[in-house]
């Protein structure tokens, strides 16, 4: 039976001001390579990704959103949650968006720092006069929380990122994140494995882990897992 397949792959950016920004690397490879996957058997795609990210050729059972920023992208799933079968959360979300940026001298001087940054904004164009400059930064929210509060019943495949753990720290984080988030799995990796033509990673539910050890190996791992989901 055709399932209804929600991806979201590339990295978000974070504006700092009207030409600047932070951007989380991602160039969506592994995003679109699940996306094929699925395609191939002619299951229906719905693609949230971001212009610079590469992505599937286009078809009939394919449809693109894109996006650039976190609020763009919980727009984007509030309203694509409810219409899909299965969410692959592949996204390299910002886990924090600017705030404002100023001189170092300006922030030493100011004379309350809440009111400070109330007051200020960083629509336009930050000086490059100073040699120093200050960047506060404020948390983005954790979208995969929302998932199944706007689908309970949608199958969720959530990413966890983390650098040089063991397999065992992976597999605990990983049912950590399973549990906080009502998550069917969690696809759990560590930087320092993935490299060119490699990329180690576990797929973890709440009894099993599966590993794959390329891009590839994880879009199979991936539509194997879905596909005989109970």
């Amino acid at each position: 039976m055709a399932m209804k397949l929600l991806i979201t792959s590339g990295g978000t950016t974070a504006p700092i001001d009207a030409v600047r920004g932070i951007t989380n690397h991602s160039t969506g490879q592994l995003g679109k390579l699940v996306a094929e996957q699925f395609l191939k058997h002619h299951h229906e795609v719905t693609l949230i990704t971001t212009k610079t990210a590469v992505k599937p050729v286009k078809s009939g059972y394919l449809t693109i959103i894109e996006i650039t920023t976190v609020q763009e992208l919980m727009i984007a799933l509030k309203e694509q949650v409810p219409k899909h079968d299965l969410l692959i959360h592949s996204m390299a979300v910002s886990d924090y968006t600017p705030v404002y940026m100023t001189d170092f001298e300006e922030v030493v001087n100011a004379e309350n720092l809440s009111d400070f940054l109330t007051n200020h904004n960083s629509e336009h164009k930050i000086s490059s006069k100073s040699d120093y400059q200050v960047l506060f930064l404020k948390k983005t929210p954790k979208l995969i929380s929302y998932v199944k509060k706007w689908n309970p019943d949608i199958i969720l495949i959530g990413f966890k990122l983390l650098v040089n753990v063991s397999k065992e720290k992976l597999v605990a984080v990983a049912r950590e994140s399973l549990e906080k988030n009502n998550a069917d799995y969690i696809l759990a990796n560590d930087l320092s494995d993935i490299q060119l033509g490699k990329h180690k990673a576990l797929l973890v539910s709440d009894k099993e882990v599966f590993t794959a050890n390329t891009k590839e190996a994880i879009a199979n791992l991936l539509y194997e897992r879905v596909t005989k989901h109970d």
